[in-house]
């Protein structure tokens, strides 16, 4: 795990800390990501099991997963403990997802890629709500709908690498050069195929419906 990536807070004393098994040190470094945590979670918890789900709830979780797979570290090859604690909460809202919305059968693997990030059909439909708005009373219901279902075609032109790294970087608010090692590419790579996919989505969804996105960089 090279401490070259590690952000300025998490100091490579930490991190070895962390490394070698102490879970105080896991306690600080899980703090000081938890606002980034929180994040994914807002945007990946499904929309069906918002309100009984606290999110919260599943931080605590992951947590307690990750501090199952201290051991593991090293052989998890993730990068840097951030992208480390990132897989292990993706796992753990597979496993949430599955427990509340009646899946038994499904295995998480099926929910998320080999890179901890989501399946195809998952990213699709976060950025398509996500991008829809906040539109939320009865009026606004069908008009919700409507733009979601834009931008759900908008975003079935674009490859499910493009979505992801949408995703990643927009939403989730990764770095390039974290987005990269999720995705298993090169920080020119992931750079490249970013500036492509929002390019892409600026042309094909009509002008209102990008206010959410950023300008590429």
């Amino acid at each position: 795990m090279s401490h070259e990536s590690l952000e300025p807070e998490v100091t490579p004393e930490l991190a070895n800390r962390v490394i070698y098994g102490d879970k105080a040190a896991l306690a600080q470094i899980f703090d000081l990501y938890r606002v980034r945590l929180r994040r994914i979670v807002n945007f990946r918890l499904d929309r069906r099991i918002y309100g009984r789900v606290d999110p919260d709830d599943v931080l605590q979780e992951a947590y307690l997963n990750a501090q199952l797979r201290m051991k593991s570290i090293l052989a998890d090859r993730a990068g840097t403990l951030f992208i480390w604690l990132r897989k292990i909460l993706n796992q753990t809202l597979a496993d949430v997802h599955r427990r509340h919305l009646g899946t038994k059968k499904r295995s998480a693997k099926r929910d998320i890629s080999i890179h901890g990030g989501w399946s195809t059909e998952s990213t699709s439909a976060a950025l398509a709500i996500h991008l829809a708005g906040t539109l939320t009373s009865p009026s606004q219901a069908a008009l919700r709908a409507e733009r979601a279902a834009q931008i759900d075609a908008a975003l079935s032109t674009l490859s499910p690498v493009d979505r992801e790294i949408l995703a990643l970087r927009h939403f989730e608010e990764l770095s390039n050069s974290e987005a990269a090692q999720v995705l298993g590419m090169t920080t020119q790579a992931a750079s490249m195929r970013y500036v492509r996919a929002l390019t892409r989505l600026r042309q094909v969804l009509p002008a209102p419906q990008l206010s959410a996105m950023p300008d590429s960089q």
